[in-house]
């Protein structure tokens, strides 16, 4: 039983009353729905954007692949400039390590 029965029931009358409204429309749960709405929006736009974004790098790959690059080795190149250069000097010391332990060098 809901408050509202439970309540028209103590007060001797058989009328329930309507549940009350939410305080503000778009509200639900404490929840600004206008709000939630404008960020779900801003993310599907920036999804489509980064949709069109890969679009053009996967032409570029293309393309480069088109004049004899290798997009692999591109790719690798690419994930090697991301890292800081001291990052990226330990890192290649200690694979010359690991390939000189499995006989590689």
């Amino acid at each position: 039983m809901t408050p509202a029965e439970d309540a028209a029931l103590n007060a001797g009358t058989s009328e329930i009353a309507a549940p009350e409204a939410p305080a503000s429309p778009g509200r639900a749960g404490g929840i600004a729905g206008d709000i939630l709405r404008a960020y779900v929006e801003r993310i599907e736009r920036l999804e489509e954007e980064k949709k069109a974004l890969a679009a053009d790098i996967r032409e570029v790959y293309a393309e480069a692949k088109g004049n004899g690059y290798d997009p692999k080795i591109m790719r690798k190149l690419i994930a090697l400039r991301r890292i800081d250069q001291t990052d990226r000097r330990e890192q290649e010391e200690l694979l010359d390590v690991y390939r000189r332990a499995i006989g590689m060098m």
